[in-house]
């Protein structure tokens, strides 16, 4: 079964970094779509970045734009998210995703069908 295990979130303040990472196993050939999400307790999910595969095009949304940076090891089947310059309203558990799919840009980074999905890793900001 497909599996993916996200890590390196954690407490940091404002104006700090952090590294998350996404390991990926179980499954052969290609996920032509990898991307993050965040979540905060009450609210719905919301994207945050996607790459297709190969890392061809990483695609961003707008509050998170030149600060945070996704990247993947397709060797080692790891996603990361390179955060960068927190913000308090970045505080979320944060998923990893991942699809056999390619349905375009806007739908690896928007869309929560036909993905697999990792338990979340928490990232909190204090102001």
């Amino acid at each position: 079964a497909v599996q993916l295990v996200e890590s390196g979130g954690g407490s940091i303040q404002a104006g700090g970094s952090l590294r998350l990472s996404c390991a990926a196993s179980g499954y052969t050939g290609r996920m032509y779509c990898m991307a993050w999400f965040r979540q905060v307790l009450g609210k719905e999910r919301e994207a945050v970045a996607a790459i297709s595969t190969g890392g061809r095009n990483t695609y961003y949304v707008n509050s998170v734009k030149g600060r945070f940076t996704i990247s993947q090891d397709n060797a080692a089947n790891t996603l990361y998210l390179q955060m960068n310059n927190l913000k308090p309203e970045d505080t979320a558990m944060y998923y990893c995703a991942a699809s056999r799919s390619w349905k375009g840009g806007d739908w690896c980074l928007t869309k929560m069908s036909d993905k697999y999905w990792g338990q979340g890793t928490q990232v909190t900001v204090s102001s």
